[in-house]
């Protein structure tokens, strides 16, 4: 191994290599990156203007909304970039900072989701209670809890991975540098790192969703003892946002993980990691535009001479 020379340039995979192809993915892959940020931006700037909207659970939402569009830029315009560029190289610090990035923006998410079921359930199961409990010091330290869970999550698990050498292979089979296929080209044996990785994504996974799994039941109990039907849906709408965000989030995540990893490179691979990676922080804003109708009605007061002419600065919970 001394002889060696340590690996510093890595090789992602690209849809094609085909120029007219090529152009299809740059077209596609900016198309969604256009539409995730004007979406998550349409959103932050609504819930910003709006004094109606400055409540614990769209100040949860433009967070989440910050963080999406964070893990969707960490991959799309590194992919972008290499097809208009025409090359597949990324840098041995380019490949540190995009792992550590991506699964910071990812476990800061599920942390915020986690901590948007608990606003749920407060505000149904005990709403006498909210002001008290969901404050506005609360809802912050709640927050800065989910961001500071994403760094020391990351931080251990970017570390575990790239303390293992890496000689010769260099080419990973994806477009962006996705964990289990990082961890096939270390050169010494990974299999004590896979069982950290795997523990590490064990505890904060299964205690997340063990939480909101929680949250939920209480909520549905709750939702059973109302006794107008017209009650039911009206509690159940306010959490089929949330709901149908978390679904989209661990639906895709386990769905592609569940199909083991292939030893060469995959077109499936590629749709898979497109599947979990990309397409949630894409339908996100587009899920609570459709479904909240305070979303709509304050997007609808939304226009450009008042982006320019509001001069005020809001206050969460004033």
């Amino acid at each position: 191994m001394s002889s060696q020379t340590t690996v510093t340039k890595f090789l992602l995979l690209v849809f094609s290599d085909v120029p007219e192809l090529q152009i299809l993915h740059v077209v596609m892959f900016l198309v969604i990156y256009l539409a995730t940020l004007i979406g998550n931006l349409l959103i932050i700037t609504a819930v910003a203007l709006d004094p109606h909207l400055h409540t614990p659970m769209y100040f949860f939402l433009i967070n989440m909304s910050i963080l999406d569009l964070g893990s969707i830029s960490v991959l799309v315009t590194k992919s972008t970039a290499n097809s208009l560029l025409n090359t597949k190289s990324i840098s041995y610090a380019g490949r540190i900072a995009q792992v550590f990035l991506f699964v910071f923006f990812a476990a800061a998410n599920i942390t915020l989701l986690t901590v948007m079921a608990y606003d749920r359930y407060i505000t149904i199961c005990q709403p006498l209670d909210y002001d008290r409990v969901m404050n506005r010091d609360a809802c912050v330290q709640m927050a800065a809890s989910a961001w500071i869970t994403g760094i020391v999550y990351s931080a251990l698990h970017t570390g575990n991975i790239f303390r293992l050498p890496f000689y010769q292979l260099n080419v990973i089979n994806q477009f962006f540098c996705e964990i289990p296929q990082l961890l096939k080209l270390a050169c010494s044996d990974s299999h004590l790192s896979e069982v950290g990785i795997l523990g590490f994504s064990a505890c904060l996974i299964l205690s997340c969703f063990a939480l909101i799994i929680a949250s939920y039941v209480h909520i549905f109990m709750t939702v059973l003892r109302i006794p107008s039907e017209q009650g039911q849906c009206k509690v159940f709408f306010t959490c089929l946002p949330h709901l149908t965000v978390v679904s989209l989030l661990f639906c895709t995540g386990i769905f592609a993980h569940l199909k083991p990893t292939s030893s060469s490179a995959s077109r499936m691979d590629l749709v898979m990691a497109v599947l979990y990676s990309v397409v949630p922080p894409t339908m996100n804003p587009v899920i609570y535009s459709l479904t909240k109708k305070e979303i709509k009605a304050a997007l609808r007061r939304l226009n450009v001479w008042t982006l320019f002419t509001k001069n005020n600065i809001f206050v969460f919970f004033s």
